[in-house]
């Protein structure tokens, strides 16, 4: 199973992306924890909400995999997973569980689609750092190179975005 994540600040396009990914190659996809919960609980997050949203994202993934697995299919698709949950509580919060930044190196995730910042941001009730996004997206540059992973910028308009990550998916499966 390959799993593709996608990732970056907020307002990027992921889920959009994801969803669309998901359709074109038959597969499921896996939702973002944080978004969930945050309309769960109907007030601001605070540092005490990381360690459930983490389990929360982890849920998700592994949901999204057992589904893709009865699916028999070769690949998931995940908006976001504990990488972001990790960048964004160091961010707000000053620092996150340790065990959240481990469980991600544990995790195989095989390729990450790293949303740029291109494309116009817009208010939704939870997004609210509209002046951050840069910084935001050097935060995601800077960790996604820690770990070294296997990322690639995914940017342009949603018809370029959606091509190119079609073509690095399937790169990574072979097709």
């Amino acid at each position: 199973m390959k799993h593709v994540i996608l990732i970056g600040s907020e307002c990027t396009g992921k889920t959009t992306l994801a969803e669309k990914l998901a359709r074109h190659f038959g597969t499921v996809w896996s939702a973002e924890a944080v978004r969930e919960y945050l309309d769960r609980k109907g007030r601001p997050l605070t540092s005490g909400d990381v360690d459930a949203i983490a389990h929360d994202q982890i849920e998700l993934e592994d949901g999204a995999l057992g589904e893709a697995e009865r699916m028999d299919r070769t690949i998931v698709i995940h908006d976001t997973n504990l990488l972001s949950t990790w960048i964004y509580a160091c961010h707000y919060y000053g620092d996150a569980p340790i065990w959240i930044h481990e469980e991600v190196r544990l995790r195989p995730y095989d390729l990450y689609l790293l949303m740029d910042i291109d494309v116009p941001w817009k208010a939704d009730g939870q997004r609210d750092r509209p002046d951050r996004r840069e910084e935001m997206h050097k935060l995601f540059l800077r960790e996604l190179s820690k770990i070294q992973c296997n990322f690639h910028l995914i940017s342009g308009t949603p018809e370029r975005r959606f091509s190119k990550a079609i073509e690095l998916i399937n790169h990574l499966v072979g097709a």
